[in-house]
């Protein structure tokens, strides 16, 4: 399992990489790998301003739905368009490449202080082992 020492992890399986004051989301390899090929995603709250830990949007895989939590408060900005039915349509990059072409959103952090909440890479590998 893959967890790179460059990002930071939510033990509900979120992954973020920060750039300035801009974070991007995505789910883990092992979240990936629990769900199964995914074949949709969802989010229908770019604009809006969401809260640590309140849901952002959803992952559909073949066998179920699972709810994504927000690892940081702040605005959507984006949804990857790669990933969208009306654009790229290829929520499957979510379990090729999770932590490249497959992030979710990105994201105007306004509450930097969350940072220090979120694990590491090694918290993270041990929290899934």
């Amino acid at each position: 399992m893959s967890a790179p020492d460059t990002l930071k992890y939510t033990k509900e399986h979120e992954w973020v990489r920060i750039e300035d004051d801009i974070a991007y989301v995505g789910i883990t390899q092992f979240a990936q790998g629990e769900l199964g090929e995914i074949v949709y995603v969802e989010v229908e709250t770019v604009g809006e301003t969401i809260e640590k830990d309140e849901v952002f949007g959803t992952v559909e895989a073949v066998k179920t739905t699972s709810d994504l939590f927000m690892p940081l408060s702040g605005e959507v900005l984006e949804f990857n368009s790669k990933l969208d039915e009306s654009d790229g349509d290829q929520p499957d990059l979510i379990n090729s490449d999770p932590y490249g072409d497959g992030w979710i959103i990105k994201l105007k952090i306004s509450k930097p202080e969350e940072l220090a909440a979120l694990m590491d890479s090694e918290a993270y590998t041990e929290l899934v082992s």
